[in-house]
């Protein structure tokens, strides 16, 4: 009788948060940008925030010249293949990938959320997260982003990218 009372009695913990722009202020950049892609993977995989910028320009630009076709492609073509106006997925997994990242995919089709953004639904180490038009590092237990995109806990994980 009273088992939709279950629904809201799991705990919502969420992960610390630690705010880490990647890089960002320090390469000269200014305000604020939709460059969590570039950030994420700054810091996950440790490396220049500029350095990650310059790859991903360079791959949108080769991939909005190959795919004409694809609705992002235009748009990242239109916009010039910058970093900030969002990266077409394509172009960052490959990208991820090339640095000793898997991809571990948690969502199913007709299946609903099964992971959250929780430290008791996530594994330890470093982590590229993937949520609704958001990516996300998670290093050590700990969100590192310009914000904490965990919704208290709830913010359901489309998959993650993990380091081997």
């Amino acid at each position: 009788m009273f088992g939709f009372l279950n629904l809201f009695s799991r705990s919502n913990t969420s992960f610390p948060f630690q705010l880490n722009d990647g890089g960002r202020q320090k390469s000269g950049f200014k305000g604020g940008a939709g460059d969590c892609v570039v950030r994420s993977i700054a810091i996950a995989a440790n490396l220049p925030y500029m350095q990650v910028y310059e790859d991903l320009r360079l791959a949108n630009e080769s991939y909005a010249q190959s795919s004409r076709n694809d609705r992002l492609a235009k748009r990242l073509s239109a916009k010039g293949s910058s970093p900030r106006n969002g990266n077409h997925r394509n172009v960052f997994h490959d990208y991820i990938l090339k640095y000793g990242f898997k991809w571990v995919p948690t969502m199913k089709i007709g299946v609903g959320c099964q992971v959250h953004l929780r430290p008791d639904e996530l594994p330890a180490g470093t982590l590229i997260v993937k949520v609704s038009k958001h990516l996300t590092a998670v290093i050590d237990g700990v969100i590192q982003d310009t914000h904490d995109p965990s919704r208290g806990g709830s913010r359901c994980v489309y998959g993650y990218y993990i380091k081997t």
